[in-house]
C-alpha cells in the first residue's frame, strides 16, 4: 500500500505518548509498505529535525509553517480573541493555508492508496470531500478529555474556559468523526465514546503497544532503593495535577512509613507548579536522554491521574521493564489490566499510599506484580499491534462486500490501548 500519514507538529523528539504510538506504528508500516509522512510544524525551520526524520522514515516530507511559538500570555490573548469562534481553540493553531493546499492536492489526485490523519488536530487540513480513503487516528476522545478537565478544575474562570472548550470540541469532534471514512480508537472505552458521534461499525480499536526489546533489557534488574517514579510530559495539565495530588495527599503518608523513600518526577518541560514540588525527597528531572535508568531504579511506578483520555503508554513500558505499578482507575483506563495480578489500583489518597507502601516493603508482592506485568506486556509488542492497523487500512483500499471495515471486535478482540 501507498500510505500518506499527516502529522501536526514534530514527531521528534519522541517525548509524548502520541509520538511514541505514531512513530512505532510508522516504523512497522514502513517496513512493509510505501509510507510518506507529512510533518508540518511552527516556529523556525529546524533543519536538524528534517534531516533526522528523513533518516528514520525515508521519503518523509516536512513543512515549517513559520507560525511562531507563543508564550502563555500570548495564548491567553489569542484564546480571548477567538472566543466567539465555534472552532475549538485547541485545534485552531494546527492549520495553515499551505498545509491545506498540499494535503488537498494529494487527496484529490489520489497519489496514495490510503491516508491517515494523525490526531484530531490535523483534521482541519483535510478537504471535506475525501477522494482518497482516509482514516482518522484518534489517540484520545478530545471532548471527553476537556470535559474531565473542566470537572476537575477548581478555579472558576479556568473551569468556565474548559467547559466552553469542551462544548466546542464536542461539536467539532462529532462533525469530524462523521466525515472520515473510518476511525481508529485506542481503547474500547474510546470506541464507545466515539460511537456516540457515528455508526459504531465505523470505529475500530487498535490497542497500544510497547517496544519489548527496548524495555525488557532492564526487566531482570531489581531496584535496590525505595524509589518511586512517575514518567510523563510535565507541561500537560493532567500530569501536573496528578503529581500535585500525589505529593500533597499521598507522599507524606508514604514517607511516614518508609522514611528513605524518594519520588522522582521524570519528563520534559516541567511546569513551574511541578518544579515547586522539588524537595529533599522529591526530584524533578526535566527532560532526560533515556527513561531506562529511571525505570531500572524504580521499586514502584505510579500513575496518580484523575483527568485524561486515551491510554497511558507509559504503563505498558513500565510493565515491559518488569516494574510494579500503582495507578488510579482512570490512569489505567482502557488497558486490559487486572488488579492484584499485574497492577494495583487505588483512587483515594489513603488507599493509594497503602498500595505504594505495600510494594516498597513487601519484596514478594513486588516480584509477583513484576512477573504479571511482564507477561501482559509481552502480548502487545508493536510488531503484533501493527497488523491490526494494517487490517483497517487494507479494508479501505480494497473494501469487502459490506460497506464498513470490520469493527473493533473483529479486528482486535483484546483491545488494551
Amino acid at each position: 500500500m501507498k500510505i500518506l500519514w499527516v502529522k501536526a507538529g514534530k514527531l521528534l523528539p519522541v517525548d509524548t505518548g502520541g509520538k511514541i504510538r505514531s512513530l512505532n506504528l510508522l516504523r512497522q508500516l514502513a517496513a512493509r509498505h510505501e509510507v510518506t509522512v507529512f510533518s508540518y510544524y511552527g516556529g523556525r525551520r529546524d533543519a536538524e529535525y528534517e534531516r533526522e526524520i528523513a533518516e528514520i522514515l525515508p521519503g518523509a516530507r516536512t513543512l515549517c509553517t513559520g507560525i511562531p511559538d507563543s508564550t502563555p500570555l500570548e495564548r491567553s490573548i489569542q484564546y480571548l480573541l477567538r472566543l466567539p469562534s465555534p472552532e475549538p481553540f485547541a485545534v485552531s493553531k494546527f492549520g495553515g493555508r499551505h498545509v491545506r493546499r498540499l494535503v488537498s492536492r494529494w487527496i484529490a489526485a489520489r497519489e496514495f492508496d490510503v491516508a491517515v490523519c494523525d490526531f484530531l488536530s490535523a483534521s482541519r487540513n483535510f478537504p471535506q470531500k475525501l477522494a482518497t480513503p482516509t482514516v482518522l487516528f484518534a489517540h484520545n476522545v478530545e471532548s471527553a478529555l476537556w470535559s474531565r478537565q473542566a470537572s476537575a478544575e477548581e478555579h472558576p474562570i479556568k473551569r468556565l474556559a474548559y467547559e466552553i472548550e469542551a462544548r466546542k470540541m464536542q461539536l467539532f469532534e462529532r462533525r469530524t468523526v462523521a466525515r472520515f471514512d473510518h476511525v481508529i480508537a485506542v481503547s474500547e472505552n474510546d470506541r464507545a465514546a466515539l460511537a456516540q458521534f457515528t455508526d459504531a461499525t465505523r470505529v475500530t480499536v487498535v490497542p497500544t503497544g510497547v517496544d519489548l526489546r527496548q524495555f525488557q533489557t532492564i526487566a531482570g534488574v531489581e531496584a535496590n532503593n525505595p524509589s518511586v517514579v512517575f514518567l510523563g510530559s510535565m507541561d500537560w495539565e493532567p500530569n501536573i495535577g496528578g503529581v500535585e495530588w500525589f505529593c500533597a495527599q499521598v507522599w507524606p503518608r508514604v514517607v511516614a512509613a518508609v522514611p528513605a523513600a524518594r519520588f522522582r518526577i521524570v519528563g520534559r518541560a516541567p511546569h513551574p507548579r511541578v518544579r515547586r514540588l522539588a524537595s529533599a525527597n522529591v526530584e524533578v528531572t526535566g527532560a532526560v536522554p533515556s527513561v531506562l535508568p529511571y525505570l531500572a531504579e524504580a521499586a514502584v511506578f505510579v500513575v496518580p491521574l484523575h483527568v485524561g483520555g486515551g491510554t497511558r503508554l507509559k504503563i505498558f513500558e513500565a510493565m515491559a521493564a518488569g516494574r510494579s505499578i500503582v495507578s488510579t482507575s482512570l490512569g489505567a483506563e482502557g488497558l486490559d489490566v487486572t488488579h492484584g495480578r499485574d497492577i494495583l489500583l487505588a483512587d483515594d489518597p489513603a488507599s493509594f499510599a497503602s498500595e505504594v507502601i505495600r510494594v516498597l516493603t513487601e519484596p514478594q508482592l513486588r516480584r509477583a506484580l513484576s512477573i504479571g506485568a511482564g507477561a501482559l506486556a509481552a502480548e502487545y509488542d508493536w510488531s503484533s499491534v501493527v497488523a491490526q492497523f494494517e487490517t483497517v487500512l487494507a479494508a479501505l483500499v480494497t473494501p469487502p462486500e459490506s460497506s464498513h471495515v470490520p469493527n473493533g471486535v473483529a479486528v482486535a478482540e483484546s483491545a488494551v490501548s
